[in-house]
């Protein structure tokens, strides 16, 4: 499904993929390690309270960063500092360093959603195809190691030193590859992602995730205006541009 007007793919080069819920599924994989993990504890609850903690450790970063008072920090040290959080919270006592360090590279072993790999693939054949994440690049290196995700590129906010949505990470995508804007599509399943990246001069393709909460918290995945294209997963999204 595109959007009211129809999108020319015909400059188009790199597709840059969102990675936490767009390509991998962050609450099935957390859920699963923390019920391995963590025996007695509500794994469901837990994996979306540790998630709920992302946005607000990245804005406080950021916020330091802005009153020179700190610089850029990893999403894996963020996500081991929301974890002692949730651990807390969840009166989870007991869990040793070596433990929780080992619970927090579940970020690094989230799997692939069905289609992920095989719609990729066929977007590498017409298309650059890298990553765009918060996420670091041991981290995205790790999953799409792990995963099977055929990146030509891994890039990341740790390139840019600037987490999403701020403009340095959508506009360094076309200038790590000499690029304008226009030529260049982030692919996501997020829309304050996607709008982000169209006031960039990005194109947009938005791709359905309805369970990305899990199976019990459906989203609401229809489209929305300004999205170039609409996509039920990655390999629609292929068909859409003709891979």
């Amino acid at each position: 499904m595109a959007a009211s007007t129809p999108f020319d793919p015909s400059s188009l080069q790199v597709i840059a993929f969102d990675i936490f819920g767009t390509v991998v599924d962050w609450h099935g994989g957390i859920a699963a390690e923390v019920a391995q993990r963590l025996p007695g504890v509500d794994a469901d609850a837990f994996a979306l309270a540790w998630r709920a903690g992302y946005q607000p450790a990245m804005r406080r970063v950021m916020e330091r960063m802005g009153a020179g008072e700190g610089g850029f920090t990893l999403l894996d040290e963020l996500h081991l500092g929301i974890l002692d959080e949730v651990l807390r919270d969840f009166g989870v006592a007991g869990v040793s360093g070596d433990a929780r360090r080992e619970l927090n590279r579940a970020w690094h072993r989230l799997p692939a959603w069905p289609d992920a790999v095989q719609g990729l693939t066929r977007l590498k054949r017409r298309y650059t195809i890298c990553t765009l994440s918060n996420g670091n690049l041991g981290l995205l290196t790790d999953m799409a190691k792990r995963a099977g995700l055929p990146w030509d590129c891994v890039l990341s906010a740790e390139v840019f030193k600037a987490y999403k949505p701020d403009p340095r990470t959508y506009l360094g995508v076309a200038a790590v590859f000499d690029l304008a804007p226009s030529q260049v599509m982030l692919a996501a399943a997020h829309h304050d992602d996607l709008a982000a990246a169209r006031v960039c001069g990005l194109a947009t393709a938005y791709i359905e995730r309805a369970h990305e909460f899990g199976a019990r918290r459906p989203k609401d995945v229809s489209p929305q205006p300004g999205n170039d294209l609409h996509a039920r997963d990655i390999g629609a999204l292929a068909d859409l541009l003709g891979c």
